[in-house]
């Protein structure tokens, strides 16, 4: 069998914690002080991925808070793919796959002599189990079967070549000596998770958690580190002090001023932009969202009043890339790309055509200087992370510049979980967050997970598990599209279907774009070798990188 080059995106979740109280720091990181033991094998390394505080202990791979030490060092899926590169994916639990000939059957050979965190033996019965299992019996598939300890079938009712990547890269595989018991995923906690990653849960306090190696991992002397501790932080300055400080040795976070981090030789810094971050607003009026912004004429003007240069340059100090509201990352994706003029969003703020927007659409401008209809001004509240410093500056600029224009925006932060339940929930009018990029020359993914209706629900009720339309966008003709773009190898039909997408978003807004964001990771190279690096870039490399995040901890080595 022969693994097919791969289409990819690596899920990732950013998220800041609460409040640094209490932290438990074992030992000192690097060049600071003392180790955990006399040999380096004993150090500890010390991660922020962006961890809630107190941190509870829930490591449920289905779970909106689940810990990130649960995706990629503890379950696995089959395959890993590369966001940062167009490479073919790499085995993890599964050696290679192959299509049928009309795509609608993947059978994947498995890896023998696999165990189970807790000793069990791993089969292609517990991959069957996990893909038969309620949140992933999806995509139209007909049957998940076993027909050998090393072989998964897996039948589909159409082609599944453009969601090869979901179904073999994002679905984590469970032990089904376990999850057979499991009746409500939706609630179940996993406090003590059994995987055949390399780590397995140690320990868990309010302020930090603990991962250890696993002596049941398939490789011989993998993990190299041994033990792994993820501090909750309440905020990016507070995780900046930290790193500075040399008491975090692996994260990814925004530093506007990075030489500051890594003057001292000990933290390195590497910048890949990819993911877009955009204005999350609840658009669909049918499914129950409320507020100004359900008003597509609203949306445009607030898109055309944005200053993104000055975003840019103020809040991510130059070190965000230019967006496209068709949400292709360009260059990259320029063959996909329909309309040359969608290339890249205004990036200087245009408050007459904004006017001209919602005077077109019936709104009249009042004697105070701002828009409204029928008596009832426009006012948008607009709510960022608390902490998320990048983030709250924009979202202050978007609210000025959108004064400028007579729209009146309300910027306020929040913490965290009050963010992650209202846009699960739909129940807010705009919020600053980010949009998961995809990991190959390919926007399929974004498409299907963020702006069809299949991946949204009823305001009130969360978005289904693995997706992301936060927007409650459903519009048939994106609908259409992206099913006919998933059920081919056809690269013309393809751009035909996209066609049809952009000209839909880019009109309708239901995310608003602003910038692609900087994604900054900083990492002890004093201390620890075998990191991703501009010159190998094996895996996408912050901490927070779902699936990823496990792939480089299986490559790292303490410095001897």
């Amino acid at each position: 069998m022969m693994i097919r080059n791969a289409k990819r995106r690596a899920a990732l979740l950013a998220v800041a914690g609460a409040a640094i109280l209490g932290i438990g720091l074992s030992g000192c990181a690097g060049g600071g002080g003392g180790n955990d033991s006399s040999s380096s094998e004993g150090r500890t390394l010390r991660v922020w991925a962006g961890s809630q505080t107190p941190i509870e202990a829930n490591f449920n791979p289905f779970s909106p808070s689940v810990l990130h030490a649960a995706l990629g060092p503890i379950y696995e899926p089959l395959f890993f793919y590369n966001k940062t590169a167009d490479d073919a994916p790499a085995p993890m639990l599964g050696e290679s796959f192959e299509y049928n000939e009309d795509g609608t059957v993947i059978t994947v050979k498995l890896k023998d002599g696999v165990k189970w965190s807790d000793g069990e033996d791993f089969s292609a019965a517990d991959a069957a189990f996990t893909f038969n299992y309620e949140p992933n019996h999806r995509d139209g598939l007909v049957s998940a079967e076993a027909p050998d300890d090393t072989t998964l079938v897996l039948t589909y009712s159409s082609p599944q070549y453009t969601n090869e990547f979901q179904i073999l890269g994002t679905t984590w595989i469970l032990p089904e000596h376990i999850w057979k018991d499991v009746k409500d995923y939706s609630t179940f906690t996993d406090e003590d998770p059994v995987g055949t990653g390399p780590y397995v849960v140690d320990k868990v306090t309010d302020a930090s958690y603990t991962v250890v190696a696993n002596e049941n991992f398939r490789d011989k002397g993998v993990p190299a580190i041994k033990k792994v501790q993820y501090i909750g932080i309440d905020a990016n300055q507070s995780a900046q002090d930290l790193l500075t400080a040399g008491k975090l040795d692996w994260t990814g976070m925004f530093v506007p001023n990075p030489d500051s981090v890594t003057d001292k030789g000990i933290i390195s810094m590497i910048n890949t932009p990819q993911d877009p971050t955009v204005l999350y607003t609840c658009s669909n009026a049918d499914l129950g969202c409320t507020g100004p912004q359900t008003d597509v004429a609203v949306r445009q003007a607030l898109n055309v009043a944005i200053d993104r240069g000055t975003i840019k340059e103020k809040a991510f100090v130059g070190l965000t890339g230019d967006i496209s509201p068709a949400v292709t990352l360009m260059p990259r994706d320029a063959k996909w790309l329909a309309d040359p003029a969608n290339e890249t969003s205004p990036q200087s703020p245009d408050a007459a055509a904004a006017g001209e927007i919602l005077e077109a659409a019936g709104y009249t401008k009042g004697g105070d200087g701002f828009y409204g209809k029928d008596g009832a001004p426009i006012e948008l509240s607009l709510i960022s992370v608390d902490g998320w410093t990048d983030y709250n500056d924009a979202a202050k600029l978007i609210a000025e510049e959108a004064a400028e224009a007579g729209i009146k925006v309300t910027a306020s932060t929040v913490q965290w979980q009050e963010f992650s339940d209202a846009r699960q929930t739909g129940q807010y009018q705009l919020i600053m967050g980010g949009v998961i990029g995809t990991s190959v020359a390919d926007p399929f993914q974004i498409y299907k997970d963020w702006f069809t209706g299949e991946s949204t629900s009823q305001v009130g009720q969360e978005v289904p598990t693995g997706r992301w339309n936060f927007s409650r966008y459903d519009n048939p003709v994106v609908n259409e599209a992206v099913a006919a773009a998933a059920a081919t190898n056809d690269e013309a039909v393809k751009k035909e279907a996209y066609a049809k997408v952009q000209t839909e978003i880019v009109r309708d807004l239901p995310y608003i774009p602003l910038v692609i964001n900087a994604t900054q990771t900083f990492y002890n190279s004093k201390d620890f070798t075998g990191w991703p690096t501009e010159d190998d870039l094996y895996a996408f490399p912050p901490a927070w990188g779902s699936v990823a995040a496990g792939y480089i901890l299986q490559h790292l080595e303490p410095v001897k």
